[in-house]
């Protein structure tokens, strides 16, 4: 485990075979590195190792990281989703993430003129930095739906079920699985996919339908 973030940067982060090697991703990135936190220890966020990684913390509550991948490094804004992203460099870690948010640094030139524009770094960082001063609630965690078992019977019978169910929109599949799961019997949950599997071919959404 390491202990520091002067550590960090000489030995990488510790959770694989390439630790103080220079393989590490973290010596990718040295010079992004060293630059963003820079950057945030210019505020008055307290600079941690949690994760074996950078971490910035404000009154205890963790705010920002900073992590280096094969291609990228970034500033991890753990309440990202409540920052005014007026220049629209924020991107999600995954597809599924929905507080945190990422400003990703890549070996491209738009990276390196944003690198030359700390101040505008700097208010990404001041935000997230006032946001948690002001005690706002994070929006709560949209419930993921999964197929229940009568829906995947359904896809062993008819794989081309399967294939049309995923090639819906996002919306789309949890609209129909939150109408399936809400039916307490597994006959009612049968019955309603049963019925709507037309519907699911053709490629549209569970409409006039309630919950």
């Amino acid at each position: 485990m390491i202990s520091s973030v002067d550590q960090y940067l000489t030995d990488g982060c510790g959770r694989c075979s390439h630790f103080q090697k220079p393989s590490c991703k973290v010596h990718l990135w040295t010079e992004e590195l060293i630059f963003l936190r820079s950057l945030v220890n210019s505020t008055d966020l307290k600079e941690e190792i949690k994760w074996s990684q950078p971490c910035y913390t404000l009154n205890g509550k963790n705010v920002i990281i900073i992590a280096s991948f094969r291609d990228y490094c970034c500033i991890n804004f753990l309440k990202g989703v409540l920052i005014e992203d007026y220049l629209q460099l924020l991107t999600k870690p995954g597809e599924n993430s929905q507080t945190s948010r990422m400003l990703k640094f890549k070996k491209n030139d738009v990276s390196q003129k944003l690198m030359e524009q700390p101040e505008l770094i700097l208010n990404y960082i001041h935000q997230a930095m006032e946001i948690e001063k002001s005690g706002i609630k994070l929006p709560e965690k949209v419930k993921e739906e999964e197929p229940p078992y009568e829906l995947i019977e359904q896809f062993k019978l008819n794989p081309d079920l399967e294939k049309d169910f995923f090639n819906l929109t996002p919306g789309r599949q949890r609209a129909y699985l939150m109408y399936f799961n809400s039916a307490k019997q597994s006959a009612t949950k049968t019955n309603r996919i049963i019925k709507l599997i037309p519907k699911i071919k053709s490629g549209k959404g569970p409409n006039n339908i309630k919950l």
